[in-house]
């Protein structure tokens, strides 16, 4: 402990406190919104779980200062931890679960009122310290698929990126988001808009409908063939979870030709969403993502995020997506 502030490992206990923090900490409104989806989904350790056998690893820190020391005695709504201190920052990290040798920082965030005081740098320095013990030779600030809640640092947050780069870190390939006005005629996701294409598909020997647990083994399977272990994790963790869901296709003999899955992440985005090669061109994607949303505007979401964007002119032309969300991402090797 110095004379201001100490760093603790976090406990499960502390997690309200943390998610109190960050609803602060978090500057962008649709952040701080999901204050608690995020760091709930950050601190998930499941591995075995039908699509990866090995265990997840995962570490936190929070900085703390005595309350009272100095921005006077806590009061009704300020984060204290269960040592009855002041919560002033925190930082979540992990292991990739494809390359162990690879650490992600997941999660930096500190009081607003805390900040330009040496607590992101502590805290960076304890994790980058966690990760390196449990083999990382390489951290990166991206997102860890599946389990993440930005692919990178937003660009608004500018704070963060000039931290960043302070820390050592140098800027690798960028990603963005894009949202969807699910208000919008262009978004497809009023009630019944999609059963046109769906009888269309129908007569061409097509089930569309939505998955269930029994469906996760065979969309597992489906997804590793095609597009990889993040994908896979993703779609586990829609299927059956509060505030998610996955749609897919099927042809005659119950192959699956097509998926696409929300709330994996966070309930207000999208992704991932996938077409077996030989099927593309028949409309799948485009009625499954409708599918999807008609779920989220359901839910009670005016707008919705796409995460981690590929294909831009598809969801652009498909809902009227835009582009609104960059993300940098930055690399350093210990």
């Amino acid at each position: 402990m110095d004379s201001e502030f100490w760093i603790s490992e976090l406990t499960d206990d502390d997690v309200p406190a943390v998610v109190t923090l960050c609803r602060a900490a978090l500057d962008l409104p649709e952040d701080a919104a999901e204050a608690a989806e995020i760091v709930l989904r950050l601190r998930e350790t499941a591995g075995t779980d039908g699509w990866s056998a090995k265990p997840r690893r995962v570490a936190g820190f929070i900085a703390l200062r005595p309350v009272g020391e100095p921005a006077g005695a806590a009061v009704s709504g300020e984060p204290v931890s269960v040592s009855g201190a002041r919560v002033i920052g925190v930082v979540l990290g992990s292991v990739s679960h494809r390359d162990r040798s690879i650490g992600h920082v997941d999660l930096i965030a500190v009081d607003p009122q805390e900040r330009r005081r040496g607590v992101a740098r502590a805290l960076v320095a304890r994790i980058e310290g966690a990760l390196a013990g449990l083999g990382a030779g390489d951290i990166v600030i991206a997102g860890n698929a599946p389990y993440y809640a930005w692919p990178g640092i937003d660009v608004r947050y500018t704070p963060a990126i000039c931290a960043a780069m302070a820390f050592g870190f140098e800027q690798d390939q960028p990603a963005w988001n894009m949202t969807v006005d699910l208000a919008g005629e262009t978004a497809g996701a009023a009630p019944g808009a999609t059963a046109g294409d769906e009888a269309r598909l129908a007569e061409e020997g097509i089930t569309v409908r939505r998955a269930g647990a029994e469906d996760v083994p065979a969309l597992v399977r489906f997804t590793l063939a095609n597009f990889g272990e993040g994908w896979a994790g993703e779609i586990t963790h829609s299927v059956g979870r509060d505030q998610a869901g996955c749609h897919l296709a099927l042809a005659k003999d119950g192959a699956i030709l097509g998926f696409a899955a929300y709330g994996s992440s966070r309930p207000t985005w999208f992704g991932p969403m996938g077409t077996a090669p030989a099927a593309r061109g028949l409309g799948i994607g485009a009625l499954l993502l409708r599918r999807c949303l008609a779920d989220q505007r359901a839910a009670g979401h005016d707008r919705v995020q796409i995460g981690w964007v590929g294909p831009l002119p598809f969801y652009a032309n498909a809902v009227g997506a835009r582009v609104e969300r960059v993300f940098l991402l930055y690399r350093k090797q210990l």
